[in-house]
């Protein structure tokens, strides 16, 4: 995020004051942040980043367990796998229900180019066999134009990135990148990763037609869905009350004293159903 926006969005890369550090809590927090793209562009509100489990089943010990990197010998860190794992399929499974997917493979210059190969066809295959779909959707394509763009982004798929937000002197040129022993790998240089495509697609191509389907597609299957769970249990609630029951099929309630008791709160229902 630091490196896409050039900004400190990410609270990470801030080093707080001792009186500044964030608590331990188990309550839910969100942060937001607003930058400006250039000097001239208006701020961009980010949406904040609502740090939850996804769903309530995983939690606890096995989602610390499934979260932990896989030590090797000699305290290296394995970065990056040849498969995905199922906690990796169910969570794209659930997420591209109400949000849009753009997978990534971070760190990429720890990859060889034929292993950075290998590993997006892996990818893309197993999303295939998951049914899981990813941005930008077929389906959502508007023309022939439109389909030809996106069937170059769907074939980069996942983008091979590497992410800094240090700066160096390259050529003359002050550059976002990684030193190395070897020399500097340059973020927004596409010989070197694919970055530039990946903030071309997110802030610049295609932002906008990201958030309308984001709010004409995937929120409003999550809102009807949500309704339908509610009304599936008001529903199940009415049938445990049958003079509530009564009342929601537009039969008046029978008041004690008769049918011509309280006439007035009679005749004011009646009224209503009829209206």
């Amino acid at each position: 995020m630091n490196t896409l926006f050039k900004s400190k969005v990410s609270r990470k890369s801030v080093q707080p004051n001792p009186e500044e550090r964030i608590p331990k809590t188990i309550e839910i927090k969100s942060i937001s942040h607003v930058t400006a793209m250039s000097q001239t562009s208006s701020p961009l509100q980010l949406p904040p980043r609502v740090f939850e489990p996804c769903w309530p089943g995983l939690t606890g010990a096995n989602w610390r367990a499934e979260l932990t990197a896989c030590s090797l010998p000699g305290g290296d860190v394995k970065t990056w796998r040849a498969d995905l794992r199922p906690l990796d399929v169910e969570f794209m499974r659930r997420l591209s229900k109400v949000v849009n997917i753009v997978p990534v493979i971070a760190k990429a210059d720890t990859l060889t180019l034929e292993e950075r190969d290998d590993f997006k066809q892996t990818i893309r295959e197993e999303l295939r066999a998951n049914g899981i779909d990813v941005y930008p959707q077929k389906e959502f394509d508007e023309d022939a134009e439109d389909r030809l763009i996106n069937d170059k982004i769907r074939e980069m798929i996942p983008f091979a990135v590497v992410g800094s937000d240090q700066e160096y002197q390259v050529n003359g040129k002050r550059i976002l990148g990684r030193k190395t022993k070897w020399g500097t790998i340059e973020v927004e240089n596409i010989a070197h990763c694919e970055f530039a495509y990946l903030r071309d697609l997110l802030i610049r191509t295609h932002m906008q037609n990201i958030k309308d389907i984001t709010g004409s597609i995937h929120y409003e299957t999550y809102r009807v869905r949500r309704l339908n769970e509610s009304n599936g249990h008001f529903s199940s609630h009415l049938s445990d009350h049958p003079d509530a029951q009564q009342k929601a099929n537009g039969q008046p309630e029978q008041q004690p004293g008769g049918p011509h008791a309280n006439g007035v709160a009679a005749q004011h229902e009646a009224l209503s159903h009829e209206m």
